[in-house]
């Protein structure tokens, strides 16, 4: 690490200043060098600043005058007023002289402390004069006015002095290239490096150091071999500052075994070079070997400073080592380094990521000045933890001591906000970055997620379309957004949009897969399928699982199956899935093998695959095995049931028609029951016709959620069936003084990449009499096999005849009788449907399977349906 101490002054004596043939020398005024104070601007030049005067031109030594007296009376006066910074006088007294002969040194002076002061504006006034007076600006004349434009801020103008000049000061070419490193310009510090090895000027320990981490920021590992064989030629690369550079360049360009190498070289290690291992292991995820060198430092018992403390903190937070954390925070505080900001806001992070709230919120609350990055900490901590709204709360605390966020503390609380659904702090925080920052990728990327979780995808399309450069996170969040958002279309247009503008990834095929499976797109797909094998992804678990889900949704249980059978490391997601597979398919006795076996491989259920397992068990009849699952969840795994567990018991129960039991099953609960706990025993009551306690389950439901129409619409089916028809029109008003409105039923096919939509009694389809010429030719043959339609499921007081015009509109009959018209002989149809089957439907899909020798898979709200030699997989149990 550089040091004021270690490094001279920029600027020095120039009292070695010879005249030039026949002018007044520097020598004859008593006062012939250059004050220069301690600047406070770090210094990377070794080269002092004292330049013979052969190395000025003529012309820019001295200005002919009429009396050399009064200007050197002038000159000592300004330099007077600048070596007790007096600026405003020296400057003043410059600019009430006319074009005179004053030496170059007093200019020096001026040019030195406007830099000293940072005042640019008195800089450009003095430049001017220069200018002016037909003052060649070159040499020394030339180095202090590129220093004063640098050390004032306006490195453009320094650079066009710089360029204009001739010089071959190794100090010059450190602080240009130095400033342009400062700002981020790392390419240009290189060109003006490699520019100055073409002049053949020698660079310095400071030149490597610095031109080090230029390499290291742009990642450039082959230039810093080169560098380092260059280093070496010179015979400067045995000095630790320029060798800590090299170390620190290999690391962040992940050349560790080169580092490692340098430092097992290197003889004088010091603390920095010790650190600069420490740290360079650390970043490049290898704590553990961060750790042993740590140990090796304190064996060659070299004293650790706040550097090293923090980088073996972050080790410790990153590899969970909380007991050396301890030891560290002891010693910490020993040597006073808990008075420094960094070492506890480092210290906070290590306890929070080591799971130690408690201690991790008394080194909060013991910090005597908490800046930011000590509350941003903090509530990271909490949002790491899970702990939503104590994230949120501290945020409102930081905003009540009028601390500013920084985008890191914004995107913390946003992610806060995301997870517990706070639409309304989220928007809060949207409002304030709105009129204090303004939006950069990082922010947006976070604001899109914290809307999309929050259900609001309007204003995440909204952030999003404000992007003007989105990278793969952005156009991952919003795909994965539409896609949990039920919104699936979307999510495929914004995928096939992508693919035109970035390059998906594995994260994007994770994303847009459920999406494929919300639609049940199974050639969509599998076209991702095979992108994903193309490109790599089917390693990554994330995607493996989500290729497993979309098959499964798809009505594909073979294909899933297969993919489960191929994946090397099944985690708990791969069982789950698979299990709620055969559970929706109807095949509860694979449901339960599959999950025994995820036992017996070591894998424990958790909360989700016991509702898997028991919504299983409910779709195939399955009650004694049920009874056993979820009497085990709180005997041999500890976990208390919940409210979904309960629903799908009273499921299980009501679909075999033990109505009674479910009812008393729901009475003696030890939580309240939801509207779907109620609900479960509603749609019981419809499959076994029990009117009355289906009102009575009516009326529990409307309590809980007074506007789902669905629940309304349920009961009025039951009437319906029941042909109770004058409470089916009371029902119907008292849904139409609500102000409900029924969603309409919907069936939709995929054919040759394109999804065609059904709604029920929609005649306005390209096909609509063909499709209704099919079902009238397959209702005449039902019914000359015996069949006739069951009309309680038409669902309206009318003539049978009415009724059966009214069954034949189904829209998943509709959707069935395009995909008989349109895809090939042979070709397993698939549709899919927004509610529930109905009866007729149902039986007429088993004749269509059987007649026309074809396979149907039908997806519904509750579970599938395959259809085949007119058997249905669900047995009755939908």
């Amino acid at each position: 690490m550089l040091t004021m101490k270690s490094l001279p002054n920029f600027g020095t004596s120039l009292s070695n200043y010879q005249s030039h043939k026949n002018k007044v020398s520097f020598a004859e005024s008593p006062k012939c060098f250059i004050f220069l104070g301690q600047s406070s601007r770090p210094c990377l030049f070794n080269s002092n600043f004292d330049v013979s005067c052969t190395s000025v031109g003529h012309s820019a030594l001295l200005v002919k005058t009429t009396d050399a007296a009064t200007n050197m009376d002038v000159n000592a006066k300004i330099y007077e007023f600048c070596k007790v910074g007096n600026l405003k006088s020296a400057v003043d007294l410059l600019i009430s002289l006319e074009k005179s002969e004053l030496e170059l040194e007093t200019y020096c002076s001026i040019l030195q402390l406007c830099a000293k002061r940072k005042s640019l504006q008195d800089g450009k006034r003095v430049h001017s004069i220069i200018t002016s007076n037909g003052i060649v600006i070159e040499g020394i004349l030339g180095a202090k006015l590129v220093f004063m434009y640098v050390n004032c801020g306006d490195l453009r103008e320094g650079r066009r002095i710089f360029d204009q000049i001739l010089n071959d000061k190794v100090f010059l070419w450190n602080l240009m290239m130095y400033e342009y490193a400062k700002i981020g310009k790392h390419r240009e510090s290189i060109h003006l490096f490699k520019k100055m090895q073409n002049l053949g000027i020698e660079g310095n320990s400071h030149t490597f150091s610095c031109i080090m981490k230029c390499f290291a920021a742009l990642g450039q590992a082959g230039d810093c071999e080169m560098a380092h064989g260059y280093v070496y030629k010179l015979g400067v690369g045995s000095h630790n500052v320029v060798a800590n550079s090299l170390i620190a360049a290999y690391f962040k360009c992940g050349g560790v075994e080169s580092a490692h190498k340098l430092f097992d070289e290197l003889g004088d290690r010091d603390v920095i070079s010790w650190n600069s291992m420490i740290s360079g292991y650390v970043q490049n995820g290898s704590s553990e070997n961060g750790l042993e060198v740590f140990i090796q430092m304190l064996i060659s018992r070299v004293k650790a400073d706040l550097a090293t403390l923090v980088s073996v903190l972050v080790a410790c937070a990153n590899i969970g080592k909380l007991s050396l954390g301890r030891a560290l925070h002891g010693y910490g505080v020993k040597s006073c380094f808990d008075r420094e900001i960094m070492f506890s806001n480092t210290l906070l992070d290590m306890y929070s990521k080591c799971g130690d709230f408690d201690d991790a919120i008394q080194v909060f609350k013991k910090m005597g000045q908490k800046t930011v990055v000590s509350w941003t900490s903090m509530i990271a901590a909490y949002v790491r933890g899970g702990l939503y709204d104590d994230a949120i709360r501290l945020y409102n605390e930081m905003e009540r001591e009028h601390v500013k966020p920084d985008s890191y503390t914004l995107t913390s609380i946003l992610h806060a906000c995301a997870c517990s659904s706070s639409l309304e702090k989220g928007t809060e925080v949207h409002n304030y970055i709105r009129k204090n920052m303004g939006l950069n990728l990082s922010l947006s990327n976070a604001l899109m997620d914290m809307y999309a979780k929050c259900g609001s995808m309007e204003e995440a399309h909204l952030v999003f379309s404000e992007i003007p450069i989105k990278d793969v996170i952005s156009w991952n969040t919003i795909i994965g957004g539409y896609s949990k958002n039920s919104l699936p279309n979307e999510a495929l247009r914004l995928f096939a949009e992508m693919q035109t503008e970035s390059t998906p990834d594995s994260i994007t095929m994770a994303c847009v897969l459920p999406a494929c499976g919300s639609l049940a797109a199974l050639d969509r797909g599998r076209e991702i399928h095979g992108h994903i094998l193309r490109n790599g992804y089917s390693s990554d678990p994330h995607v493996s699982n989500a290729l497993l889900d979309m098959y499964v949704k798809c009505g594909s249980l073979v294909l899933a199956q297969l993919l489960f059978d191929k994946i090397p490391k099944k985690d708990l997601i791969s069982w789950t899935v698979m299990i709620a597979g055969y559970g929706m398919h109807g095949f509860g006795n694979e449901a339960i093998a599959t999950f025994k076996e995820m036992k017996s491989s070591g894998i424990e259920p958790d909360e989700i695959s016991f509702t898997s397992i028991l919504y299983a068990c409910s779709h195939s009849g399955l009650v004694n095995e049920g009874w056993k699952f979820f009497n085990s969840m709180k005997k041999e795994f500890n976990i208390e049931p919940k409210l979904e567990h309960y629903a799908c018991m009273v499921d299980l129960l009501a679909r075999t028609g033990k109505l009674s039991e479910a009812y008393k099953f729901i009475e003696k609960m030890p939580i309240k029951p939801d509207a779907s706990t109620w609900g479960a025993l509603l749609c019981g009551c419809r499959i076994h016709h029990d009117v009355d306690l289906a009102e009575k389950a009516a009326e529990r439901v409307f309590e809980l959620e007074p506007e789902n129409t669905g629940y309304y619409v349920l009961l009025a089916n039951i009437y319906a069936e029941a042909e109770k028809w004058e409470k089916v029109k009371k029902l119907r008003e008292r849904i139409g003084k609500k102000g409900l409105k029924k969603s309409p039923g919907s069936s939709w096919i995929e054919v040759k990449g394109k999804f065609n939509i059904f709604v029920a009694g929609d005649a306005s389809h390209p096909q609509a009499k063909r499709i209704d010429s099919l079902l009238k030719k397959l209702r005449i043959k039902m019914k000359d096999e015996g069949y006739s339609p069951n009309m309680k499921y038409a669902l309206i007081n009318a003539s049978d005849m009415e009724k059966e015009v009214a069954l034949c509109g189904h829209s998943e009959k509709l959707a069935i009788a395009f995909g008989i018209l349109n895809l090939p002989p042979g070709r397993t149809i698939r549709v899919t449907k927004n509610l529930r089957v109905c009866g007729d439907c149902h039986e007429m899909a088993k004749f269509m399977s059987k007649t026309t020798k074809r396979e149907i898979v039908l997806r519904d709200s509750n579970r599938f349906h395959h259809f085949k030699e007119g058997i249905c997989s669900c047995r009755g149990f939908w």
